[in-house]
């Protein structure tokens, strides 16, 4: 068996607000209690010799980790111990390094509370498998847009399905590819559904108005760890997070205007975005770039057989907005020039036969800026249709470069845009032509309303190949219980190398495949 630490609802609510402790508290009646880990653990960025683990306490505390290659924890290696403290909210992380690769990675971690040394917490275990140095056959899930829209978790109807869904395909990891959280989507504690039933939300206060204060940003978090699918998830399977916009505001970038949003008390989205990103960080299992404390692009290699190339298509791009630049210029810029140098020379360098470039928006697909009047571009598509224009103009070059350089079997997985779909593009269809044909595969929303679907800009010549997506007759903004939920599939073969890519549904239906042949150089 694997062993995890279960809390109950209670246990878990009462520690929802625990960073207004501090560690000036008397001790008197924290000695007649143990630490507990609030909201289960997490891993992450796992590769061949290493990996994140990730846990919170309920208190200040000293926390110590050890790891082994046995449930029994037979010869552990322990490590140095951490501390829990409010300036993090009680939420620590640390890498373990120097493991073995292709390897069952058990961790624990032990909790004493920093005023009461005889106040030991029970042991929490989590669980992950390192990548492989070999050929060996890889399978992980990605899916996107979680507690969006004010469908959170209810208790009732399950909780979040798909994720359940998702961990009983046993996957080596899960890549979620933004809109980790809604921060700007407050909660009702019902919601009158059109078949006449009732969706009943669990809501803490956080979830109750937007976030604006970093403990709310944290609030959001630590609201979705409520739910037991995803902690049971959590507990073994790694998840490789990046973001997008509803971790900080919907739509943002740095010329977003708050003025006339009267949620907003904090109107400057430089000071959400900050707030917002250290939530994210504190939050999530992800790696620390010690050259840009903060930076979410990076790369996971995964073996020979898979690199997985995290892009931020949010923090360095230019403004929102109704203009459409001619030239390659920083407000015409989605990745920024920095993210797309340091992308080349990872593609570069790549040895392994897949490169997957995980987007948090897609590239072909329109989405407004002003969806009520379809107005400016919010992706990178701007329903243009002629040669690139605006943030078109970075792609363009990204994928002329990737050509050039000779770089195959690349492969784009996003979400977003809340359904499903198959995207081929190919400069035989394109505007633009100076490029190899090359696959994006939608998936998401994992637990949030349903939409779309949305509309091709023919620039880089993309064509649906698959998409399922509410009907006029269904309408928009389904909720879960609706069933279109989606995730998606991809098994790497060990012996053959094939992609095949699966589109799923909530209730593990296959939706739709393909498998993809790697294009052999040499």
């Amino acid at each position: 068996m694997r062993q995890t630490l279960r809390l109950t609802r209670r246990q878990i609510l009462a520690s929802a607000g625990a960073g207004a402790l501090t560690l000036a508290m008397p001790a008197l009646s924290r000695a007649q209690a143990r630490p507990i880990f609030s909201h289960g653990v997490q891993s992450g960025d796992v590769d061949t010799a290493s990996g994140m683990a990730w846990t919170r306490t309920d208190r200040p505390a000293r926390v110590a980790f050890e790891w082994a290659t046995t449930e029994s924890f037979a010869r552990p290696v322990r490590l140095g111990a951490l501390d829990a403290v409010p300036g993090h909210d009680f939420a620590v992380k640390r890498l373990l390094a120097d493991l073995p690769s292709d390897q069952d990675i058990f961790w624990r971690a032990v909790a004493t509370d920093l005023s009461d040394v005889n106040a030991v917490s029970e042991p929490i275990v989590g669980r992950f498998r390192t990548a492989p140095a070999s050929r060996r056959s890889i399978k992980f899930v990605w899916s996107g847009d979680t507690a969006g829209q004010g469908w959170g978790i209810d208790e009732a109807r399950g909780g979040m399905m798909t994720y359940a869904t998702m961990a009983r395909h046993e996957p080596d990891f899960f890549l979620h590819s933004g809109d980790t959280i809604y921060a700007d989507g407050p909660m009702k504690e019902s919601v009158d559904l059109p078949d006449g039933t009732v969706w009943k939300n669990l809501v803490i206060p956080e979830k109750a108005k937007v976030a604006e204060t970093l403990d709310e940003y944290r609030g959001q978090w630590k609201y979705n760890l409520l739910d037991a699918n995803v902690r049971d998830m959590n507990a073994v399977v790694p998840t490789f997070f990046q973001w997008d916009d509803h971790e900080v505001v919907n739509n943002w970038s740095l010329s977003k205007d708050l003025t006339a949003d009267d949620r907003y008390a904090e109107k400057n989205v430089r000071v959400l975005a900050a707030r917002a990103g250290q939530a994210f960080h504190e939050m999530a299992p992800i790696r620390f770039t010690p050259e840009e404390p903060g930076r979410i692009y990076r790369k996971i290699a995964y073996g020979p057989l898979l690199d997985v190339f995290f892009l931020d298509m949010r923090s360095y791009r230019g403004p929102n907005g109704d203009a459409v630049e001619t030239e390659l210029s920083d407000a015409a810029r989605i990745l920024g020039a920095a993210q797309v140098q340091w992308l080349k020379q990872a593609l570069s360098a790549s040895k392994a036969t897949w490169k997957v470039i995980a987007a948090d928006m897609p590239l072909g697909l329109v989405v407004w800026n002003d969806g009520a009047n379809k107005k400016g571009a919010e992706a990178v598509a701007n329903n243009e249709p002629g040669a690139p224009l605006g943030r078109e103009l970075e792609i363009a070059g990204l994928l002329s470069f990737i050509k050039a350089a000779g770089i195959t079997n690349t492969v784009w997985l996003t979400a977003d845009v809340h359904y499903t779909a198959a995207h081929h593009y190919s400069p035989d269809r394109a505007k633009f032509q100076d490029f190899e044909p090359f696959w994006e595969f939608v998936s998401g929303p994992i637990h949030s309303g349903t939409f779309g679907p949305g509309d091709l800009d023919p620039t880089f010549g993309p064509e649906t190949r698959f998409v399922k997506a509410p009907t006029a007759e269904q309408g928009q903004n389904l909720p879960p219980s609706a069933g279109l939920q989606f995730f998606g599939i991809v098994d790497i073969d060990g012996s053959t190398e094939q992609m095949t890519v699966r589109l799923m549904d909530q209730d593990d239906v296959e939706l739709w495949k393909t498998t993809l042949d790697p294009v052999r150089m040499g």
